[in-house]
């Protein structure tokens, strides 16, 4: 069976630890409707951008200002949408099996939307946690991965990254880090490990760091 050892694990929420796609989608196909986009073409980009930098890749030519403040409506919506919102099949486990090793959340939802999804998938908010608020930049940047592995005082290069986007990927290699894909969209952009979902990892202290075992 594959195996990777690191020292700290920097998860991404979205696709990974929680499934939101029905809400993602509703709310993205509003918006696109109101803005004479396809929608279809709208979800291809949506997932795991914060939505600024997402309404900029589909509108470019439009006012990042009315890109932010279409964004907070996004967010207010979503926070307030919790249907569908279930954990990722494997998640609790997961989590329980990393509670006491070193993790942060890194996501592109802001704190209220953090909160709120984890808490209506049952799942533990991590401790520390890299969330919209605390970055200058969406993923494909790095700079949330970076900051967990710093706040966590771990080298990038001792970091596995959990993401299922293309764009969380990308900015877990550009962090320098190893990254595992989860889902069926990850599949696509090359991790260095795939897996369907959380099932299929097994999490395990070691003397000096953590192992995580994939079932082939």
């Amino acid at each position: 069976m594959p195996v990777l050892t690191t020292q700290a694990l920097l998860l991404d929420m979205d696709g990974t630890l929680v499934n939101s796609d029905a809400v993602v989608e509703r709310c993205w196909r509003r918006w696109a409707e109101r803005n004479g986009l396809d929608p279809e073409e709208a979800l291809k980009v949506v997932h795991g951008r914060q939505g600024y930098a997402t309404m900029a890749v589909l509108l470019p030519d439009r006012p990042m200002e009315l890109n932010h403040a279409d964004n907070r409506v996004m967010l207010a919506e979503e926070t307030a949408d919790l249907d569908g919102v279930v954990p990722v099949p494997g998640a609790p486990a997961f989590m329980a099996a990393t509670a006491a090793l070193p993790h942060a959340l890194v996501t592109s939802a802001d704190e209220a939307l953090a909160q709120a999804r984890m808490g209506a998938a049952g799942l533990r908010m991590p401790v520390t946690r890299v969330t919209a608020e605390r970055v200058g930049a969406s993923k494909p940047d790095p700079e949330g991965f970076l900051k967990g592995a710093a706040e966590l005082g771990f080298d990038p290069a001792g970091c596995v990254v959990f993401e299922d986007s293309e764009a969380g990927i990308q900015a877990g290699r550009a962090a320098g880090m190893r990254v595992v894909g989860v889902g069926p969209r990850a599949a696509a952009f090359a991790p260095d490990v795939h897996v369907m979902d959380l099932t299929e990892i097994t999490v395990e202290p070691t003397t000096d760091g953590i192992r995580l075992t994939f079932a082939e």
